[in-house]
Protein backbone atom coordinates (compact mmCIF):
# COMPACT_ATOMS: atom_id res chain seq x y z
CA UNK A 1 0.00 0.00 0.00
CA UNK A 2 3.10 1.97 -0.24
CA UNK A 3 3.11 3.06 3.43
CA UNK A 4 6.65 1.31 3.87
CA UNK A 5 8.20 4.73 4.89
CA UNK A 6 6.04 4.95 7.87
CA UNK A 7 7.33 2.45 9.82
CA UNK A 8 10.74 2.74 10.49
CA UNK A 9 11.22 -1.06 12.40
CA UNK A 10 10.87 -1.93 8.61
CA UNK A 11 14.42 -1.85 7.69
CA UNK A 12 17.47 -3.89 9.11
CA UNK A 13 20.37 -2.00 10.84
CA UNK A 14 22.97 -1.93 8.17
CA UNK A 15 19.77 -0.13 5.66
CA UNK A 16 18.61 -2.95 4.00
CA UNK A 17 14.76 -3.71 3.58
CA UNK A 18 13.99 -6.09 6.31
CA UNK A 19 10.61 -8.73 5.14
CA UNK A 20 8.79 -8.73 7.92
CA UNK A 21 6.00 -11.29 7.76
CA UNK A 22 5.17 -12.04 11.76
CA UNK A 23 2.88 -9.26 11.75
CA UNK A 24 0.04 -11.80 13.39
CA UNK A 25 2.40 -12.43 16.39
CA UNK A 26 2.60 -8.22 16.69
CA UNK A 27 2.78 -5.62 14.15
CA UNK A 28 4.94 -2.98 13.27
CA UNK A 29 4.21 0.56 14.71
CA UNK A 30 3.82 3.36 12.32
CA UNK A 31 5.61 6.78 13.19
CA UNK A 32 2.57 8.18 14.36
CA UNK A 33 1.99 6.15 17.30
CA UNK A 34 5.58 6.02 18.36
CA UNK A 35 5.06 10.50 18.53
CA UNK A 36 2.26 9.99 20.25
CA UNK A 37 3.49 7.66 22.94
CA UNK A 38 6.54 9.50 22.97
CA UNK A 39 4.13 13.19 23.75
CA UNK A 40 2.46 10.80 26.52
CA UNK A 41 5.50 9.82 28.01
CA UNK A 42 6.98 13.00 27.78
CA UNK A 43 5.72 16.73 27.53
CA UNK A 44 2.25 15.69 27.88
CA UNK A 45 2.54 12.84 30.89
CA UNK A 46 0.41 13.31 34.41
CA UNK A 47 -1.50 10.80 36.14
CA UNK A 48 -5.33 10.64 35.27
CA UNK A 49 -8.34 10.76 37.34
CA UNK A 50 -7.05 12.05 40.45
CA UNK A 51 -5.05 15.14 40.02
CA UNK A 52 -6.71 18.75 40.38
CA UNK A 53 -4.09 20.27 38.25
CA UNK A 54 -4.15 21.28 34.87
CA UNK A 55 -2.13 18.48 32.85
CA UNK A 56 -3.38 15.51 34.58
CA UNK A 57 -7.05 16.96 33.47
CA UNK A 58 -5.86 17.20 29.90
CA UNK A 59 -4.33 13.64 30.32
CA UNK A 60 -7.55 12.30 31.66
CA UNK A 61 -9.23 13.69 28.70
CA UNK A 62 -7.09 12.35 26.17
CA UNK A 63 -7.48 8.81 28.45
CA UNK A 64 -10.69 9.05 28.04
CA UNK A 65 -11.24 10.14 24.24
CA UNK A 66 -9.36 6.97 23.70
CA UNK A 67 -12.36 4.98 25.18
CA UNK A 68 -14.57 6.96 23.13
CA UNK A 69 -12.66 6.39 19.99
CA UNK A 70 -12.13 2.75 20.59
CA UNK A 71 -15.87 2.42 21.06
CA UNK A 72 -16.61 4.20 17.82
CA UNK A 73 -13.89 1.74 16.23
CA UNK A 74 -16.03 -1.15 17.75
CA UNK A 75 -19.17 0.44 16.74
CA UNK A 76 -19.93 -0.31 20.49
CA UNK A 77 -23.17 1.93 21.70
CA UNK A 78 -21.23 3.64 24.31
CA UNK A 79 -17.83 3.90 25.61
CA UNK A 80 -19.34 2.65 29.07
CA UNK A 81 -18.83 -0.70 26.95
CA UNK A 82 -15.30 -0.35 26.67
CA UNK A 83 -13.09 -2.10 29.36
CA UNK A 84 -8.75 -1.38 28.73
CA UNK A 85 -6.71 -4.24 29.66
CA UNK A 86 -3.34 -5.29 29.37
CA UNK A 87 -4.36 -7.40 26.32
CA UNK A 88 -6.63 -9.90 24.78
CA UNK A 89 -5.67 -12.24 27.24
CA UNK A 90 -6.07 -10.56 29.91
CA UNK A 91 -9.80 -9.44 28.70
CA UNK A 92 -10.62 -13.45 28.13
CA UNK A 93 -9.57 -14.04 31.63
CA UNK A 94 -11.22 -11.11 32.63
CA UNK A 95 -14.66 -12.71 30.98
CA UNK A 96 -13.86 -16.33 32.56
CA UNK A 97 -12.96 -15.78 36.24
CA UNK A 98 -15.76 -12.40 36.78
CA UNK A 99 -18.75 -13.68 34.02
CA UNK A 100 -17.75 -17.43 34.58
CA UNK A 101 -17.35 -17.86 37.93
CA UNK A 102 -20.81 -16.31 38.75
CA UNK A 103 -22.83 -17.99 36.20
CA UNK A 104 -21.34 -20.89 35.40
CA UNK A 105 -21.94 -24.14 37.90
CA UNK A 106 -21.48 -27.97 37.84
CA UNK A 107 -23.13 -29.47 34.99
CA UNK A 108 -22.69 -26.49 32.02
CA UNK A 109 -20.90 -26.60 29.06
CA UNK A 110 -18.63 -24.40 27.38
CA UNK A 111 -18.09 -24.80 23.62
CA UNK A 112 -14.62 -23.56 21.94
CA UNK A 113 -13.48 -24.93 18.73
CA UNK A 114 -10.55 -26.62 17.62
CA UNK A 115 -8.35 -23.86 16.26
CA UNK A 116 -8.69 -21.15 19.40
CA UNK A 117 -5.26 -19.98 20.44
CA UNK A 118 -4.27 -21.06 23.89
CA UNK A 119 -5.65 -17.67 25.52
CA UNK A 120 -9.14 -18.83 24.48
CA UNK A 121 -8.85 -22.82 26.51
CA UNK A 122 -6.44 -22.00 29.41
CA UNK A 123 -8.38 -19.33 31.03
CA UNK A 124 -12.02 -21.74 30.12
CA UNK A 125 -10.21 -24.87 31.77
CA UNK A 126 -9.28 -23.10 35.17
CA UNK A 127 -13.15 -22.06 35.82
CA UNK A 128 -15.02 -24.79 34.58
CA UNK A 129 -12.24 -26.83 36.97
CA UNK A 130 -13.25 -24.85 40.00
CA UNK A 131 -17.44 -24.82 39.27
CA UNK A 132 -17.45 -28.41 37.68
CA UNK A 133 -18.39 -27.29 34.13
CA UNK A 134 -17.26 -29.26 31.01
CA UNK A 135 -15.76 -28.46 27.91
CA UNK A 136 -16.88 -29.59 24.17
CA UNK A 137 -14.29 -28.66 21.16
CA UNK A 138 -16.19 -27.86 17.82
CA UNK A 139 -14.33 -29.55 14.65
CA UNK A 140 -13.05 -27.77 11.49
CA UNK A 141 -14.09 -28.23 8.10
CA UNK A 142 -11.86 -29.96 5.41
CA UNK A 143 -10.10 -26.30 4.45
CA UNK A 144 -9.60 -25.39 8.43
CA UNK A 145 -12.98 -23.50 9.02
CA UNK A 146 -14.83 -23.75 12.45
CA UNK A 147 -17.60 -26.11 11.66
CA UNK A 148 -20.56 -24.14 11.87
CA UNK A 149 -22.72 -26.82 10.79
CA UNK A 150 -21.51 -29.44 13.58
CA UNK A 151 -21.43 -26.32 16.50
CA UNK A 152 -25.77 -25.97 15.45
CA UNK A 153 -26.59 -29.49 15.75
CA UNK A 154 -24.21 -30.18 19.04
CA UNK A 155 -25.16 -26.88 21.13
CA UNK A 156 -27.87 -27.64 23.89
CA UNK A 157 -29.31 -25.43 26.53
CA UNK A 158 -26.18 -26.94 28.52
CA UNK A 159 -24.21 -24.69 26.99
CA UNK A 160 -23.39 -20.99 28.88
CA UNK A 161 -20.69 -19.84 26.57
CA UNK A 162 -19.60 -20.28 23.46
CA UNK A 163 -15.60 -18.39 22.86
CA UNK A 164 -14.30 -18.82 19.66
CA UNK A 165 -11.74 -16.63 17.23
CA UNK A 166 -13.15 -14.73 14.96
CA UNK A 167 -9.94 -15.21 12.99
CA UNK A 168 -7.62 -18.23 13.65
CA UNK A 169 -3.74 -16.59 13.89
CA UNK A 170 -2.64 -20.06 12.31
CA UNK A 171 -5.17 -20.85 9.50
CA UNK A 172 -6.09 -17.43 8.68
CA UNK A 173 -9.99 -18.60 8.93
CA UNK A 174 -12.50 -16.33 9.44
CA UNK A 175 -15.78 -17.49 11.22
CA UNK A 176 -19.01 -16.98 10.02
CA UNK A 177 -19.73 -14.91 13.10
CA UNK A 178 -23.70 -13.74 13.05
CA UNK A 179 -24.04 -17.38 12.89
CA UNK A 180 -21.99 -18.59 15.29
CA UNK A 181 -23.91 -15.72 17.45
CA UNK A 182 -27.75 -16.99 16.36
CA UNK A 183 -26.57 -20.60 17.01
CA UNK A 184 -25.61 -19.47 20.82
CA UNK A 185 -28.25 -17.30 21.11
CA UNK A 186 -30.87 -19.66 20.64
CA UNK A 187 -29.76 -22.00 23.24
CA UNK A 188 -29.36 -19.29 25.70
CA UNK A 189 -25.84 -19.38 25.73
CA UNK A 190 -23.18 -16.21 25.45
CA UNK A 191 -20.75 -15.67 22.39
CA UNK A 192 -16.85 -14.44 23.19
CA UNK A 193 -15.18 -13.59 19.79
CA UNK A 194 -11.33 -13.45 20.01
CA UNK A 195 -10.99 -10.43 17.77
CA UNK A 196 -7.06 -10.67 17.76
CA UNK A 197 -6.55 -10.83 14.06
CA UNK A 198 -10.00 -9.54 12.87
CA UNK A 199 -9.57 -6.47 14.39
CA UNK A 200 -6.07 -5.26 12.60
CA UNK A 201 -8.17 -5.88 9.17
CA UNK A 202 -11.75 -6.00 9.19
CA UNK A 203 -14.63 -3.58 9.46
CA UNK A 204 -16.44 -4.25 13.14
CA UNK A 205 -19.40 -3.66 14.18
CA UNK A 206 -20.43 -5.07 17.76
CA UNK A 207 -24.50 -5.19 16.56
CA UNK A 208 -24.27 -6.60 12.98
CA UNK A 209 -21.75 -9.24 14.77
CA UNK A 210 -24.02 -9.53 17.65
CA UNK A 211 -21.87 -11.13 19.80
CA UNK A 212 -21.95 -10.50 23.88
CA UNK A 213 -17.82 -10.42 24.16
CA UNK A 214 -14.96 -9.27 21.87
CA UNK A 215 -11.53 -8.69 22.95
CA UNK A 216 -8.45 -7.16 21.06
CA UNK A 217 -4.86 -6.51 21.52
CA UNK A 218 -3.68 -3.23 20.82
CA UNK A 219 0.26 -4.21 19.84
CA UNK A 220 -1.43 -6.08 16.63
CA UNK A 221 -3.56 -3.04 15.38
CA UNK A 222 -0.26 -1.33 15.09
CA UNK A 223 -0.53 0.30 18.70
CA UNK A 224 1.84 -1.04 21.89
CA UNK A 225 2.18 -3.98 24.22
CA UNK A 226 0.48 -3.50 27.57
CA UNK A 227 -2.68 -2.55 26.23
CA UNK A 228 -5.96 -4.27 25.04
CA UNK A 229 -9.94 -4.42 25.11
CA UNK A 230 -12.43 -5.85 26.13
CA UNK A 231 -15.83 -4.98 24.98
CA UNK A 232 -19.14 -6.25 26.50
CA UNK A 233 -22.68 -5.37 26.39
CA UNK A 234 -23.69 -2.58 29.23
CA UNK A 235 -26.04 -5.04 30.91
CA UNK A 236 -23.46 -8.08 31.60
CA UNK A 237 -20.73 -6.15 33.02
CA UNK A 238 -23.50 -4.21 35.19
CA UNK A 239 -24.02 -7.13 36.37
CA UNK A 240 -20.61 -8.51 36.49
CA UNK A 241 -18.52 -8.22 39.93
CA UNK A 242 -15.23 -7.11 40.03
CA UNK A 243 -11.85 -9.07 38.82
CA UNK A 244 -9.16 -7.46 40.66
CA UNK A 245 -9.37 -5.07 43.75
CA UNK A 246 -7.53 -1.88 44.21
CA UNK A 247 -7.68 1.97 43.63
CA UNK A 248 -9.94 3.62 40.47
CA UNK A 249 -12.09 0.87 40.90
CA UNK A 250 -14.47 1.46 43.81
CA UNK A 251 -17.40 4.19 45.16
CA UNK A 252 -16.42 3.62 48.84
CA UNK A 253 -13.92 1.78 51.05
CA UNK A 254 -14.12 1.35 54.81
CA UNK A 255 -12.45 -1.96 56.38
CA UNK A 256 -15.86 -2.76 57.34
CA UNK A 257 -17.33 -2.91 53.33
CA UNK A 258 -16.44 -1.66 49.81
CA UNK A 259 -18.72 -0.69 47.23
CA UNK A 260 -17.82 -0.90 43.98
CA UNK A 261 -17.53 2.01 40.84
CA UNK A 262 -19.90 1.38 37.76
CA UNK A 263 -18.34 -0.44 34.81
CA UNK A 264 -16.31 0.37 33.14
CA UNK A 265 -14.00 1.44 35.96
CA UNK A 266 -14.98 -1.34 37.81
CA UNK A 267 -12.89 -3.53 35.64
CA UNK A 268 -9.68 -1.17 35.99
CA UNK A 269 -7.96 -1.59 39.23
CA UNK A 270 -4.84 0.60 39.65
CA UNK A 271 -3.08 3.34 37.51
CA UNK A 272 -4.02 1.97 34.16
CA UNK A 273 -2.06 2.34 30.78
CA UNK A 274 -2.61 5.49 30.05
CA UNK A 275 0.31 6.27 27.81
CA UNK A 276 -0.54 3.01 26.01
CA UNK A 277 -4.02 4.15 25.77
CA UNK A 278 -3.19 7.33 23.78
CA UNK A 279 -0.99 5.45 21.25
CA UNK A 280 -4.22 2.91 20.73
CA UNK A 281 -6.10 6.15 19.90
CA UNK A 282 -3.00 7.08 17.31
CA UNK A 283 -3.09 3.45 16.15
CA UNK A 284 -6.88 3.25 15.60
CA UNK A 285 -6.89 6.34 13.65
CA UNK A 286 -3.64 5.91 11.86
CA UNK A 287 -5.21 1.56 10.03
CA UNK A 288 -8.88 3.13 10.11
CA UNK A 289 -7.55 5.89 7.34
CA UNK A 290 -7.17 3.43 4.72
CA UNK A 291 -10.19 1.64 5.15
CA UNK A 292 -11.14 -1.58 6.84
CA UNK A 293 -12.10 -3.49 3.71
CA UNK A 294 -9.32 -2.32 1.99
CA UNK A 295 -6.81 -3.68 4.51
CA UNK A 296 -8.44 -7.07 4.23
CA UNK A 297 -9.06 -7.18 0.33
CA UNK A 298 -4.76 -6.15 0.56
CA UNK A 299 -3.87 -9.07 2.78
CA UNK A 300 -6.04 -11.22 1.34
CA UNK A 301 -5.40 -11.19 -2.07
CA UNK A 302 -1.39 -11.39 -0.65
CA UNK A 303 -2.42 -14.73 1.02
CA UNK A 304 -3.85 -15.87 -2.16
CA UNK A 305 -0.69 -15.37 -4.17
CA UNK A 306 1.89 -16.06 -1.95
CA UNK A 307 -0.70 -19.43 -1.64
CA UNK A 308 -0.38 -19.78 -5.67
CA UNK A 309 3.28 -19.54 -5.64
CA UNK A 310 4.11 -21.86 -2.56
CA UNK A 311 1.62 -24.75 -4.06
CA UNK A 312 4.00 -25.28 -7.24
CA UNK A 313 7.08 -26.13 -5.08
CA UNK A 314 6.14 -29.91 -3.90
CA UNK A 315 7.57 -30.19 -1.04
CA UNK A 316 5.48 -27.22 0.57
CA UNK A 317 2.47 -28.80 2.44
CA UNK A 318 -0.41 -25.50 2.97
CA UNK A 319 -3.30 -25.30 5.85
CA UNK A 320 -6.19 -23.69 5.52
CA UNK A 321 -8.29 -21.96 3.09
CA UNK A 322 -7.50 -20.52 0.08
CA UNK A 323 -8.78 -17.21 1.12
CA UNK A 324 -7.69 -15.88 4.50
CA UNK A 325 -7.30 -13.00 6.89
CA UNK A 326 -3.44 -11.93 5.97
CA UNK A 327 -2.33 -15.33 7.78
CA UNK A 328 -0.59 -18.56 5.56
CA UNK A 329 0.88 -21.58 7.48
CA UNK A 330 2.86 -24.09 5.45
CA UNK A 331 5.17 -26.77 6.37
CA UNK A 332 8.40 -27.97 4.18
CA UNK A 333 8.80 -31.44 3.97
CA UNK A 334 12.34 -32.84 5.64
CA UNK A 335 12.41 -29.43 6.98
CA UNK A 336 11.66 -28.11 10.41
CA UNK A 337 9.96 -24.49 10.46
CA UNK A 338 12.87 -23.56 13.11
CA UNK A 339 15.56 -24.48 10.44
CA UNK A 340 13.49 -22.53 7.84
CA UNK A 341 12.49 -19.51 9.72
CA UNK A 342 16.50 -19.32 10.55
CA UNK A 343 17.61 -19.41 7.11
CA UNK A 344 14.44 -16.68 5.81
CA UNK A 345 15.92 -14.87 8.46
CA UNK A 346 19.67 -15.02 6.98
CA UNK A 347 17.62 -13.45 4.05
CA UNK A 348 15.91 -10.64 6.27
CA UNK A 349 12.74 -12.35 6.19
CA UNK A 350 10.88 -12.56 9.40
CA UNK A 351 8.59 -15.42 9.67
CA UNK A 352 7.23 -17.05 12.77
CA UNK A 353 7.77 -20.70 13.38
CA UNK A 354 6.49 -22.89 16.38
CA UNK A 355 2.98 -24.04 17.18
CA UNK A 356 1.84 -20.70 17.71
CA UNK A 357 0.28 -21.16 21.03
CA UNK A 358 -2.37 -23.50 19.29
CA UNK A 359 -0.74 -26.86 20.33
CA UNK A 360 -4.42 -28.54 20.37
CA UNK A 361 -4.60 -27.39 16.55
CA UNK A 362 -1.24 -29.25 15.69
CA UNK A 363 -2.71 -32.06 16.91
CA UNK A 364 -5.36 -31.84 15.17
CA UNK A 365 -3.30 -30.98 12.08
CA UNK A 366 -0.83 -33.78 12.69
CA UNK A 367 1.86 -31.98 12.75
CA UNK A 368 4.55 -30.55 15.76
CA UNK A 369 4.76 -26.81 14.14
CA UNK A 370 4.04 -24.80 11.00
CA UNK A 371 6.07 -22.05 9.55
CA UNK A 372 3.62 -19.20 9.60
CA UNK A 373 3.72 -15.73 6.96
CA UNK A 374 1.83 -13.34 8.04
CA UNK A 375 1.22 -9.73 6.14
CA UNK A 376 0.67 -6.78 7.15
CA UNK A 377 -0.99 -3.05 5.29
CA UNK A 378 2.60 -2.66 4.86
CA UNK A 379 3.52 -5.84 3.37
CA UNK A 380 3.76 -6.21 -0.51
CA UNK A 381 4.59 -8.38 -3.11
CA UNK A 382 8.45 -8.28 -2.83
CA UNK A 383 7.38 -10.00 0.85
CA UNK A 384 6.39 -12.78 -1.48
CA UNK A 385 9.24 -12.66 -3.78
CA UNK A 386 11.38 -12.66 -1.15
CA UNK A 387 10.17 -15.32 0.87
CA UNK A 388 9.72 -17.35 -2.14
CA UNK A 389 13.87 -16.86 -2.74
CA UNK A 390 14.59 -18.02 0.92
CA UNK A 391 12.30 -21.07 0.48
CA UNK A 392 14.41 -21.63 -2.40
CA UNK A 393 17.65 -21.07 -0.82
CA UNK A 394 16.48 -23.49 1.65
CA UNK A 395 16.02 -26.06 -1.22
CA UNK A 396 19.09 -26.22 -1.40
CA UNK A 397 20.52 -26.26 1.66
CA UNK A 398 18.48 -29.63 2.60
CA UNK A 399 18.81 -30.72 -1.27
Amino acid sequence: MGVRCDFPGLVTPDGKRWHYLDTAATAQKPQAVINAMSRALGEDYATVHRGVYARSADMTVAYEAARKRTAEFLGAKSENEIVFVRGATEGINLVAHSWGLANLKAGDRIMLSQLEHHSNIVPWQMVAERVGAEIDVCPLTEDGLIDLDWLEANLTEQHAIVALAHVSNVLGSVLGAKRAAKAAHAVGAKLLLDGCQSAPRMRLNMAELDCDFFVFSGHKIYGPTGIGVLWAREELLDAMPPYQGGGSMIDKVTFEQTTYAPPPQRFEAGTPMITEAIALHAAIDYTTQFGMESLYAHENGLVRQAREVLSQINSIRLFGPESSAGILSFTMEGVHPHDLGTILDEENVAIRAGHHCCQPLMDYLGVPATARASFGLYSDESDIDALLRGIERTQRIFG
